[in-house]
């Protein structure tokens, strides 16, 4: 039986933090079965995890960044077209396409709002990675029944 394979894209804006979805979403799942891409920014993500997913050769694609007030934009806009796309790119491949893009309300550049963010981002990894895990073995089992 072969292994699922997932893939885990990254924004490179505050790579600092985004980086430790990936640490918490390999402690659960090795990094031979993940291949991982980096894009420029949040908003690049959801056409990638369309393409990733549409290929056949993932199980779940999984994307994370971290999209905070920048002053120029609206960063919730952002972050709500980030989700919808990735939600979008999931059903209209039908394949998992699960988000680890996180908003914080209020984030300063500080060493201790990094701590914070960084460790939540591992959680938030691992989450994924229970998420990507479960989803794959729910559907490999509609498929055993389908089967039979």
């Amino acid at each position: 039986m072969t292994l699922p394979r997932y893939a885990f894209i990254k924004a490179n804006w505050h790579s600092g933090i985004v980086d430790r979805a990936l640490d918490g979403f390999a402690e659960l799942i090795p990094p031979a079965q993940t291949d991982v891409f980096d894009v420029p920014g949040a908003f690049e993500m959801p056409l990638l995890a369309r393409d990733l997913a549409a290929s056949g050769q993932y199980g779940a694609v999984i994307a994370a960044a971290f999209v905070v007030d920048g002053g120029i934009y609206r960063h919730d806009f952002v972050a709500q077209a980030v989700v919808d796309g990735l939600m979008r790119a999931g059903l209209d491949t039908g394949v998992p396409v699960l988000s680890v893009s996180l908003t914080p309300h209020h984030y300063q550049e500080t060493a201790h709002h990094n701590a914070i963010y960084q460790a939540h981002f591992v959680e938030k990894g691992r989450e994924a990675a229970h998420a990507a895990l479960m989803i794959s073995q729910t559907r490999a089992g509609l498929d055993h029944e389908a089967a039979e």
